[in-house]
């Protein structure tokens, strides 16, 4: 008889059967190792929290009912190499990576562990994956797919300001291949907008006041800020550095817009860290990753920041402001 029939066999008498202590084992505890692209979990708060509330909704308690170890590259190219080996060798039995070098990083780390990334705008471009649909091999994740969002942006931008004729996008030098795609993106939708782009380039943080004069001193009327890891992770420097040249801020998340930006459009990027929680929980219940298709955001966010707007002495029409999804005033 199965103990499940037996406990109903009693008339609803609890009974309960240990086994011996010699034969009792103690269950593994998931490993779920996370490879994050800020300097540390002050950092990556934002996110790292949705992230987290995801896996508490299906019940995984940190250190109880699963154990996260988290790695922090700041940002630097090498670090996510080292860390995503490091990672691997603790053989987890999945590893998150977040942004295009953590999970380029951790496919080279691994070709067995299964990886779920976040925040790559174009994973098959550079071969994370054979298709959206069909992934295949041992990683799948979420894409924001940052960069068809482009014209879409700069379309907002336009209507804003439909005077500007001459705008700046700022753009990460160290990433050359999705910046080409960033700039070639922006460029084509602005050549029916009667707009020109000029990239501008940083290597760091340390670089954008500089970034910012050159935008000045070449009379640019705007800036536009793609989905680059570096730019969440300085949005307040960013936010900073145009508010005081009085430049309109265009972005692609709230966080940035909440950071200072003027306006923002592009997908509710907590919503996609709550969701990659649930690609983990698969994993753990035993889906394969080749099975997984990469999961595309289906819902976008026109936010705008009208304090920035009087603080830097613009003017958001009314038609606007109605078709905004928020205003923070």
């Amino acid at each position: 008889m199965r103990r499940r029939d037996f406990v109903k066999a009693v008339g609803g008498i609890f009974v309960a059967w240990l086994p011996p202590a010699h034969a009792q084992h103690t269950k593994k505890i998931p490993r779920v190792g996370v490879l994050w692209h800020a300097g540390s979990a002050q950092e990556e708060a934002v996110y790292l929290g949705a992230f987290q509330q995801g896996l508490d909704g299906l019940g995984y308690v940190d250190g109880k009912t699963i154990r996260l170890e988290q790695r922090f590259p700041d940002e630097i190219p090498e670090r996510f190499v080292s860390l995503a080996n490091e990672l691997a060798g603790l053989r987890p039995d999945v590893l998150v990576a977040v942004t295009q070098q953590a999970a380029l990083a951790a496919k080279q780390a691994t070709a067995t562990i299964p990886i779920i990334f976040v925040d790559v705008p174009d994973p098959v471009g550079v071969k994370l994956v054979k298709s959206l649909s069909h992934p295949g091999s041992n990683i799948t994740g979420l894409t924001h797919i940052a960069g068809e969002l482009s014209g879409k942006r700069l379309a907002l931008f336009k209507e804003a300001f439909p005077q500007m004729t001459r705008m700046a996008l700022l753009v990460n030098a160290n990433d050359q291949e999705t910046t080409k795609r960033y700039i070639d993106e922006a460029n084509a939708a602005a050549t029916a907008l009667g707009l020109n782009v000029q990239p501008v380039e940083v290597r760091s943080l340390a670089d954008l006041n500089e970034a910012f004069d050159k935008i000045v001193a070449g009379r640019l009327e705007g800036v536009a800020v793609p989905a680059e890891p570096l730019f969440y992770q300085g949005r307040s420097l960013v936010s900073q550095a145009a508010i005081a040249r009085r430049l309109p801020l265009m972005v692609h998340s709230r966080e940035l817009l909440e950071a200072g930006a003027l306006m923002s459009y592009g997908p509710d990027q907590r919503r996609i860290f709550r969701r990659a929680a649930g690609y983990v929980d698969l994993i753990l219940r035993g889906e394969k990753p080749a099975d997984l298709p990469v999961e595309q955001p289906t819902k976008f966010e026109f936010l705008i920041n009208n304090k920035t707007a009087r603080e830097i002495g613009f003017s958001i029409s009314e038609s606007l402001l109605l078709r905004a999804d928020e205003v923070i005033e």
